[in-house]
């Protein structure tokens, strides 16, 4: 046999697509994690379709998984796909136009029949016609070969048939030059307890690295080198897996037992089960019959004493939200978790999009003012999770967390952060009367903290600081309900002093590129990752750009301004239809120019480079 050769490459992009029956999630996360120990830096975008059972070979049952992995700094899923593993004609025909030019599309030929192409809506074979002109295609009859494979098998046709992702991944694996340890150690866990299905996709793990090895196919192969990365101790992690761990170390930090109440919705149930693995740290997670529910009994354990959390999606986030605002009154410590998807109503539930920042602002009645935070990338849900009790705590106040589903969802590797470089949050409950009356000592709830204007936080049953709770306004002080006039106004300002005054702990922004120039691009969530690789392709080409990027949405950093006021545009990309830039023009009133997308999917960096380019360029009006 003759020997393949090896060709290094920096980077690569493959995309695993098929029926969402046909284990491309899975496929995916286990070539992610032998791309880790690879130690390549990497990015996902798990790509679930928004159909529970959607017929099985239609397009909207595609189900996909996006990596882009390599040796340089990665900061997306990649703009185009070098290889595209398409397990039937829908996975083709949905992902055909992500492929760049030139790039290979490894097809399962056994699954282009009549009916398969009928179900895509093929009119003719696009294996036969000049459709695939210009790709590499790869022919490979994968479901075929698996039959062969397990024809001694004892399992059925149709665990057979569900088994030929393994092949895939097996010779994927050998086309990147990815370690096949890690996925047979996988497999040998996932299945100790059904040996007939362990063996077989062993075999077929197997047989896919082995094809790799025999079939003339293929001249060569690719070899990635690892990344120069921070020295310390690295794991890959999902944003949502990141979150639970930065609440549970809010939780061990502050000393205050952690309480989940959530009911399930897209992207955020995933919390819900990350989070309930957690008991052995005291970790509560109720599942609640209703939104409704779940946010009550959160604000029953702030009440009670809790690291209280509740956990949803934008619809959900509506049906809270007069609950929300009884918290805001009530002025308890609760972080509301927003795991932001395509709407309004059910919109496009299992994909991304950042549309809930003016809800999260000013969805409540009454003037009602609560800081947001925002996570940039999986790794960063654990710091901005952590953030959002501190604040709450210190604050005494509810926190808005604005994750999405493509931070939710995708991977990245994470440095794992020294517990004793966490920043601490001493708990202080009030423990004895802190007012006299007619020489009695008595407890008023709303007396205030200078500095951070915190009520104090009475844990029910401590003796003599009993105290009148609920939505009614309260007296400044006693608590007592009052009708005043003067008294609510005083008390509305009051709490939106406090979460202004949470911009005095906040550090300095850091601006990625240049410090002064043409354009600043300033952006919050996940649009992070886009603008620093576009900013990265800009410079490189000459340009005089810089960019800041919002942990804090609410309040703003106080240097913001002064750092707009060093460049001659100022571009605010957005996974929605510009919220963002209508809250930065109404704070300074400077002419911000938005920049959207509302495709369900993250900006590639090469959309950013190419408005930026035009702004400079003169070529753009102010959206």
């Amino acid at each position: 046999m003759e020997l393949k050769t090896v060709e290094s490459i920096p980077e690569a992009t493959i995309l695993f697509a098929g029926d969402s029956g046909d284990g491309m999630q899975l496929t995916g996360s286990q070539f992610t994690l032998a791309t880790a120990y690879a130690m390549n830096d990497l990015a996902t975008l798990p790509d679930f379709p928004a159909e529970i059972r959607a017929p099985a070979g239609t397009t909207y049952g595609v189900s996909g998984f996006q990596l882009h992995f390599g040796s340089v700094n990665i900061q997306t899923p990649g703009d185009e796909v070098d290889l595209l593993v398409a397990m039937n004609p829908a996975a083709l025909k949905v992902n055909l136009e992500r492929v760049r030019k030139g790039g290979s599309v490894l097809v399962n030929t056994s699954a282009f029949d009549k009916r398969s192409l009928d179900l895509a809506g093929y009119d003719e074979n696009p294996l036969e016609n000049d459709s695939l002109e210009g790709y590499q295609l790869i022919r490979v009859e994968l479901t075929k070969l698996t039959r062969e494979a397990l024809k001694d098998s004892d399992l059925n046709q149709k665990e057979i048939d569900r088994s030929k992702n393994m092949f895939a991944l097996g010779l994927a694996l050998w086309l990147y030059s990815r370690p096949v340890e890690p996925a047979e150690r996988w497999i040998s866990a996932k299945f100790a307890k059904k040996p007939d299905i362990l063996e077989a996709n062993l075999h077929l793990l197997k047989k896919g690295y082995h094809y790799g090895e025999t079939t003339e196919q293929f001249v060569s192969r690719f070899e990635v080198d690892p990344a120069s990365l921070e020295p310390g101790r690295y794991r890959a992690i999902q944003g949502v897996h990141a979150l639970a761990l930065g609440l549970l170390a809010a939780s061990v930090e502050s000393g205050l037992p952690l309480f989940y109440g959530s009911y399930p919705i897209t992207p955020a149930s995933d919390l819900l089960h990350t989070l309930s693995r957690y008991k052995q740290f005291g970790v509560m997670t109720f599942q609640a019959e209703d939104e409704i529910a779940a946010v009550g009994a959160t604000i029953g354990a702030a009440f009670g004493g809790s690291l209280a959390v509740t956990g949803t999606s934008g619809p959900g986030v509506a049906l809270k939200a007069e609950a929300i605002g009884l918290a805001h009154i009530m002025e308890l410590p609760m972080v509301i978790v927003n795991m932001q998807r395509g709407g309004p109503s059910t919109g496009l539930p299992t994909k991304t999009e950042q549309s809930d920042l003016l809800q999260a602002m000013y969805g409540r009645n009454g003037d009602s003012s609560l800081p947001i935070v925002a996570p940039s990338t999986p790794g960063d849900c654990f710091e901005a999770a952590y953030e959002a009790a501190r604040i709450a705590v210190t604050y005494m106040t509810p926190v808005m967390l604005l994750s999405d589903g493509y931070l939710a969802n995708g991977s990245a590797p994470w440095l794992i952060p020294d517990p004793a470089e966490l920043p601490s949050f001493p708990v202080k409950f009030a423990t004895k009367t802190n007012a006299t009356i007619e020489g009695e000592e008595v407890f008023h709830p709303y007396v205030r903290d200078r500095e951070t204007l915190a009520r104090p936080w009475a844990k029910p049953g401590t003796a003599n600081l009993e105290h009148r709770i609920g939505g009614l306004e309260k007296q400044d002080e006693t608590g007592n309900v009052s009708y005043d006039a003067a008294n609510h106004e005083m008390m509305t300002r009051l709490r939106e002093e406090k979460t202004d005054r949470v911009a005095r702990d906040l550090p300095p922004l850091d601006i990625y590129g240049a410090k002064e120039g043409d354009v600043l691009v300033v952006g919050w969530g996940s649009t992070r990752g886009s603008i620093q690789a576009a900013l990265d392709r800009l410079l490189a080409a000459g340009r005089s750009v810089g960019a800041v990027h919002l942990r804090h949405v609410n309040p703003l950093p106080l240097d913001l301004e002064e750092i707009c006021g060093r460049y001659r545009e100022l571009i605010v990309p957005e996974l929605n239809n510009g919220q963002l830039v209508r809250i930065l023009r109404d704070k300074y009133l400077l002419p911000f120019r938005s920049f959207t997308k509302i495709q369900g999917r993250p900006f590639m960096a090469g959309e950013i480079v190419s408005y930026v380019e035009s702004v400079i360029d003169g070529g753009q009006d102010n959206g």
